[in-house]
């Protein structure tokens, strides 16, 4: 990179350095920051497209308001880029995403600037409101802004915090809508068409510049102008407006690419009292062809060529689990008319967008609301549809609560596939999906399900298609391992079943999930050495198979334990029960994740700090077949 090209960028290392700029300079800022953005996220991926279309207002925000004494709470960190090399992180960007790197997300405990973290959608605006009501309380007179978008306001949380702002009228609080029409995918449902309505009204918008630009100068006139363009709303879309009527003083919208408007804007804005609320407009992708023009993909695009747009990387052979769900889910939904397809604001990210395309009416996005596409899964359910939900593992568990109540406790046989199951990798401890097992396993009457491969993850699914009761199923983010799966005939699993996958001797691995593949691996090195061990799939984490565990619990003194989630509450421990509740002389060594937070790193990274990679198995095989006295072997269903 030429020095020269970033020369501004250079000279602004906290929001104290951007205020020194005129407002031309910072304009200039503007375009370095987004240059630099694309240049680092080119060899370093992260979340472009997001951030690209945030850059404005970032700066536009440092620049008038005064963190970290005021606080900015971001929602959703996918649009934070700017804001991190802003606030002092410009020399630790490249390292963003990597194990001992900054994070991707804002993270209270990296820096001052980070008022909130924001990892999962909907948060900004009752947290936000929870520090202006503290300010106000303690008597500190300081700004407290909340920046919502990428899809975040269709969230509950978000009009939870809306209502309960608006009738704390002396709380000042503005939240800024970062409306870009989308989410990873195009954001959809009646909020998204009533902010299209207000942005799209043509007579109106063209009175409301007209007005903005004649009294935006002071707060007063700004009240004022404000007030006239709600009424020329409700005259000119005969409609009221939702903000104001939650009792939001309601801005715009504005052009969030327009700096000078943004600025002068929120100037004027600083210095009204009370729950303010101002829509901006921005383009996700903004000032980067490629990403304008397929935002989706650009999202998260990984390497790519910045001048080119170009993306980089050589495909693997190997298929992802998200594509055999989805290519699974639309054979299935070809078999069964009852099959339904449910996903909050996730199509193309656990590839829905499959079924999506090929029967619309049969797939359903309902926005980023995890709680909502639990219950309205049961509710299809109730009707006699076979709902297939499925949301992330992290997201999962904001509809906890509905798992329980609106689905187990009735006994609907809806179908959660949870993605993203065990640790993710780079997207860090928000995102990893490590508490699912423990957490769905304490549920009566769920089943549920880990596939070791692709072939076991579409036969998981169409056992879960006819079974009846309430079915989860939890796979990891990634690629598979090579088996031939897809137009493979459907066989079902029996439930509570396991397999033996190989015969030993002296000691037992019991693993779940696509964990055992590194178990699987560790165990035939120890074959190729003469040394074998059995090999138990458990398949089911709930409900065990009593009858495989028994067998363990009868010929082994010495057992290993593999799973991708979290010790504490989870299949091992699960395991260590039943061997004594039976009352069997067994040493269990479990491997997993421990009783701390995982922070970001490559999957693999991640696995080996945790201890259950391929090379920790090994050596936890090690150690207990050294443990081990009086060999004697012995043959899987002996």
């Amino acid at each position: 990179m030429v020095q020269q090209e970033y020369k501004l960028l250079e000279r602004v290392s906290s929001p104290a350095d951007l205020k020194k700029l005129s407002l031309e300079e910072l304009r200039r800022y503007c375009d370095e920051l987004r240059r630099y953005i694309i240049d680092e996220c080119s060899v370093n991926p992260g979340h472009l497209a997001s951030s690209l279309g945030t850059v404005e207002l970032t700066a536009a925000l440092h620049y008038v308001f005064d963190a970290p004494d005021d606080k900015i709470v971001w929602d959703v960190g996918h649009q934070t880029y700017a804001h991190k090399i802003i606030t002092g992180r410009r020399e630790a960007f490249h390292t963003k995403r990597q194990l001992g790197g900054i994070s991707g997300f804002p993270r209270m405990s990296e820096s001052p600037y980070d008022a909130f973290g924001g990892g999962h959608a909907s948060v900004s605006i009752s947290a936000a409101f929870g520090m202006a009501k503290a300010a106000e309380m303690r008597g500190e007179h300081r700004q407290v802004v909340a920046v919502i978008g990428d899809g975040s306001m269709t969230g509950g949380l978000a009009f939870e915090g809306l209502n309960n702002a608006g009738a704390s009228k002396g709380t000042n609080l503005l939240v800024i809508l970062n409306d870009n029409h989308m989410a990873i995918d195009q954001a959809t449902g009646a909020l998204k068409n009533y902010l299209l309505r207000i942005s799209t009204s043509e007579h109106y918008n063209r009175l409301k510049q007209r007005l903005w630009r004649l009294m935006s100068h002071t707060p007063r006139l700004l009240r004022l102008c404000q007030k006239a363009g709600n009424a020329v709303k409700q005259g000119l879309l005969n409609n009221s407006n939702l903000f104001e009527s939650l009792n939001f003083r309601y801005f715009g919208p504005v052009d969030g690419h327009d700096l000078k408007s943004l600025v002068c804007t929120l100037r004027a804005l600083h210095d009204i009292p009370g729950p303010k609320l101002l829509h901006v407009m921005t383009v996700k992708g903004k000032g980067y062809l490629p990403a304008e023009h397929d935002q989706s993909v650009w999202h998260a695009p990984g390497r790519f060529n910045p001048d080119t747009g170009e993306r980089l990387g050589t495909p693997s052979p190997v298929a992802r689990y998200q594509d055999v769900f989805g290519e699974t889910l639309l054979d299935l939904a070809r078999l069964d008319a009852r099959v339904v397809g449910v996903t909050p604001a996730m199509p193309t990210g656990c590839s829905m967008n499959i079924l999506m395309h090929a029967m619309p009416d049969r797939c359903f996005d309902v926005g980023i609301a995890e709680g909502h596409a639990v219950t309205f899964s049961a509710g299809l359910a109730a009707a006699g549809m076979v709902p297939f939900c499925n949301i992330y593992s992290t997201f999962m568990q904001r509809a906890y609560d509905n798992v329980i109540h609106d689905v187990a406790i009735q006994d609907l046989p809806v179908v959660m596939c949870l993605d993203r199951g065990g640790l993710v990798g780079e997207d860090g401890v928000t995102h990893h999906g490590v508490f699912d097992l423990a957490a769905f396993g304490t549920v009566p009457g769920l089943t549920i399900a880990a596939p070791m491969n692709e072939l076991e993850l579409r036969n998981m699914m169409f056992t879960a298609l006819h079974y009846g009761h309430p079915f989860m199923i939890r796979y990891p983010r990634g690629s598979g391992e090579g088996v031939a799966w897809r137009g493979a005939t459907f066989a079902a699993l029996p439930v509570g079943r396991g397999r033996c996958l190989r015969e030993g001797q002296d000691v037992a691995l019991v693993t779940i999930g696509t964990a055992g593949n590194a178990a699987a691996r560790a165990a035939a090195r120890l074959a190729a050495e003469g040394i074998q061990v059995a090999h138990y799939d458990l398949r089911y984490a709930k409900p065990l198979d009593e009858e495989l565990l028994d067998e363990v619990g009868r010929r082994f003194r010495r057992v290993v334990t593999v799973e991708d989630g979290s010790l504490r509450g989870g299949v091992g421990e699960a395991v260590v029960a039943f061997f004594n509740d039976r009352g069997y002389d067994v040493h269990v060594d479990r491997l997993g994740i421990g009783d701390h937070w995982v922070e970001h790193g490559t999957p693999a990274q991640l696995q080996a700090l945790c201890g259950f990679d391929e090379e920790s198995i090994l050596q936890t095989l090690r150690k207990a077949l050294d443990a081990v006295a009086g060999p004697q072997t012995h043959s899987c269903g002996a």
